[in-house]
């Protein structure tokens, strides 16, 4: 059943047309990459101490809740290209799939949903849980009811980086999305010796390209600081480039990319 699942998501990724670019010029993501972890899995009950009492369970999202399945939508070599080449704002490449990759991100939440409902199981997309909420502050600043990065590093998809960001197999640059569900399935293996393995920083003290990347200064060696980088992604970009680009929400991923990271682990 995983082999179908994950062909499920690979399949609607592959064939939707919203994972084209307007122009015709090619997808917004590459092949996704799939994980599960077991709902029971000890590390959501341990997010409650390391992200905050706020951040729910699988089985906090859903009752009966057996298999958190998550997904990584790698952003193509194409785009991740224009957004090397840019030092101040994120390209329209990358504008546009932070904006409409995310529409088909959000297609893929509530497709996967259905298509799992239809198999005689329940799910539920967290970020579409009533039950989801944003908090502004928290001991580790801006967070939410669910962190698809962390339930991402729970079903062995990566590690996570001195920007925060989580490195997979398939590097830092992508979109991460998620769905709970109570069909019992293998857990992927979490292969990393460390929660931090995959950062060359955290790994062996070297790196820290990702510092010099950032426009607004918001990563240094102490980590990232979530607030002035909040700023900058939802307010100078979106106001400096957005009309320009056409699209409400820019991102940036300026960290993302022209990094050792960017679409593998570096070894």
């Amino acid at each position: 059943m995983e082999i179908r699942i994950r062909d499920e998501i690979r399949r609607f990724v592959a064939e939707s047309p919203g994972n084209r670019f307007p122009d015709g010029s090619g997808p917004y993501f590459d092949e996704p990459l799939v994980g599960f972890a077991a709902a029971e899995d000890p590390l959501f009950g341990d997010y409650k101490r390391i992200i905050g009492a706020f951040h729910l369970t699988p089985t906090e999202l859903l009752e009966g809740a057996a298999t958190v399945i998550v997904w990584v939508l790698p952003i193509t070599a194409a785009t991740r290209m224009t957004n090397r080449m840019e030092s101040d704002w994120p390209s329209r490449k990358w504008s546009l799939t932070r904006s409409h990759g995310e529409t088909l991100n959000g297609q893929l939440r509530r497709h996967l949903v259905a298509h799992l409902e239809g198999l005689g199981h329940r799910a539920v997309a967290p970020q579409y849980s009533p039950a989801w909420q944003e908090f502004a502050d928290t001991p580790v600043g801006i967070a939410s009811t669910w962190s698809e990065r962390h339930a991402a590093y729970a079903a062995g998809l990566g590690t996570f980086s001195l920007s925060d960001g989580l490195i997979t197999e398939r590097g830092i640059a992508h979109r991460l999305g998620s769905v709970v569900t109570s069909l019992p399935l293998p857990p992927t293996p979490r292969t990393a010796p460390d929660h931090l393995h995959n950062c060359l920083y955290h790994r062996e003290g070297s790196c820290g390209v990702c510092i010099g990347r950032c426009p607004v200064g918001a990563i240094t060696f102490a980590g990232h600081d979530k607030l002035r980088c909040r700023e900058f992604v939802y307010g100078a970009a979106p106001r400096e480039v957005g009309e320009r680009y056409g699209v409400q929400q820019t991102g940036c991923g300026l960290c993302q990319t022209r990094v050792p990271c960017e679409a593998v682990v570096p070894p």
